[in-house]
């Protein structure tokens, strides 16, 4: 055998791949420099202070490289890879033609250009802001926001700057116990008390607590329509006017606004504000970490107090052209510049690609995929009918258990656990992307584990790149660098 072919019996070969580091079924693949790499010395005009007399750098041929990340790809899950029925997180497919068209020359500019030098870039904001403005139902949208949160955050901080403006001292903000958690989250940090609201026996909002929970403190009651659930609140109408009866606000959480496309807009049900979830409706990368968009729409009244700055047109000859402007009782800025520009042409592509009847769409078979699957499955789905998403019980499994299982069937699990109010929660959304064949070929994995038995299914996962995890204490004593896996 030669020095460059790879090792075996736990010998590491020339690439580094040590069979060695497998360990209860955990494969280890190393970094690039780990396996070969050579000293390279270094000349740059810079002061000594910041600079090295050499690096250190991987030394390796194109088909070890080739290897190397095809063996990471391999070890990893993605919407490519299958189907990925994350319940309330929606992982939709992300067409490919958006990412050319943020990748043009012409979609890369500096954020720091002067308007007039980047007309087109923001006739493309102010259009899609028109859009979402349309699908929403709202007046005035703000592209800001750099994910849902952010969105969530930034209209909860309107709602006290309305207020405000109109005297009054609302200190609290409602919220259905069905929530996001980023909800609760987000009315603490803009400094208000949360009031969490028990859901009824059907799973949707009880109008008892909701009325015994209002009054002269409300400043705005959050709220998701499909619910997390999947379920339609019937009883919105009587909602928003209960809420805007006793001087109070009504927040949309966007989460679920891809059941509602081209059938329904929150601001016809009463919503005064509302934020988007790009990659949960429009087919934005979900972030991860990086950059998103959460951008917010707002009712007239609360136009002026959206962030700056925004984008209008204004009257030139010949073309339109466009400008920045801040409105009249802003909030002030909540992100950098216009907001995440390369996230939101993405948005916007999409939108134009699908156009009315596609969203519309898209939206229909969301909603037909989440109920035709909840029909296929063993366990039990103790509400319906659904609209986007629904949630199973596992029953006596242990939920999470039932998702690492599901890991061996070569299928990405649910979100478990949540919502609380149903017992051992399998929370799953297939959203409109996936056939009827990927939809059986989930359900079949699903009732695989159901009639599995407690030892199997508790041991799992066996074929995957790692085993189990100790998943409290990554949390709470994360490895933030690849040095620690020597540790």
């Amino acid at each position: 055998m030669s020095d460059d072919e790879p090792g075996n019996g736990g010998a590491p070969g020339a690439d580094g791949y040590d069979q060695a580091r497998y360990t209860d079924g955990d494969r280890y693949e190393p970094l690039l420099s780990e396996k070969r790499s050579r000293e390279v010395d270094v000349e740059t005009p810079l002061p000594d202070a910041v600079t090295r007399d050499s690096l250190e750098l991987p030394a390796l041929s194109e088909p070890e490289l080739s290897r190397h990340y095809t063996r990471l790809s391999q070890m990893n899950y993605g919407v490519e890879s299958g189907p990925f029925p994350l319940g309330s997180c929606t992982m939709k497919y992300n067409p490919s033609f958006t990412e050319d068209i943020a990748g043009l020359p012409d979609a890369a500019i500096h954020p720091d250009r002067d308007p007039e030098t980047m007309q087109g870039t923001l006739a493309v904001l102010a259009q899609l802001s028109d859009y979402l403005a349309q699908i929403g139902g709202m007046d005035g949208v703000t592209l800001q926001p750099p994910a849902g949160a952010a969105g969530e955050y930034t209209g909860t901080m309107i709602t006290r700057a309305y207020h405000e403006e109109n005297g009054e001292d609302r200190s609290e903000v409602l919220v259905p116990d069905s929530a996001h958690g980023t909800n609760f989250a987000s009315a603490a940090l803009a400094g208000f008390d949360v009031v969490e609201l028990p859901s009824g026996d059907d799973g949707r909002v009880d109008i008892d607590a909701l009325e015994g929970a209002l009054g002269d403190d409300t400043a705005l009651l959050m709220l998701t329509n499909p619910n997390t659930l999947g379920l339609f609140e019937r009883d919105i109408v009587d909602i928003a006017r209960m809420v805007h009866e006793a001087g109070g606000l009504l927040y949309y959480d966007g989460a679920n606004l891809n059941a509602l496309l081209g059938r329904a807009r929150p601001g016809d049900m009463g919503f005064d504000i509302m934020h988007y979830n790009v990659h949960k409706t429009f087919a934005t990368p979900h972030g991860g970490g990086g950059p998103g968009a959460g951008p917010v729409g707002v009712v007239e009244k609360l136009e002026p107090f959206l962030p700056a700055p925004r984008v209008r047109a204004v009257d030139g000859e010949g073309e339109p052209a466009y400008e920045l402007f801040e409105p009249e009782q802003t909030i002030g800025k909540v992100h950098g510049f216009l907001g995440n520009w390369q996230v939101l042409v993405k948005a916007g592509a999409y939108i134009a690609r699908l156009g009315d009847e596609g969203l519309a769409d898209a939206g229909a078979k969301a909603v037909l995929n989440a109920n035709y699957l909840a029909e296929q499955l063993d366990y039990e789905v103790p509400f319906g009918p659904f609209h986007h998403e629904f949630v199973a019980s596992a029953g006596e499994q242990d939920a999470a258990d039932v998702a690492k299982r599901m890991l061996d069937y070569g299928v990405h699990p649910p979100t478990t656990k949540w919502p609380e109010t149903v017992e051992e929660a399998l929370m799953t959304e297939p959203t409109e992307g996936e056939n009827r064949r990927t939809l059986d070929q989930l359900a079949a994995a699903f009732n695989a584990v159901a009639g599995e038995d407690e030892t199997t299914v508790a041991s799992a996962p066996r074929r995957t790149a790692a085993r189990r995890i100790d998943q409290v204490d990554a949390a709470r004593h994360p490895r933030l660098s690849w040095h620690a896996l020597d540790e």
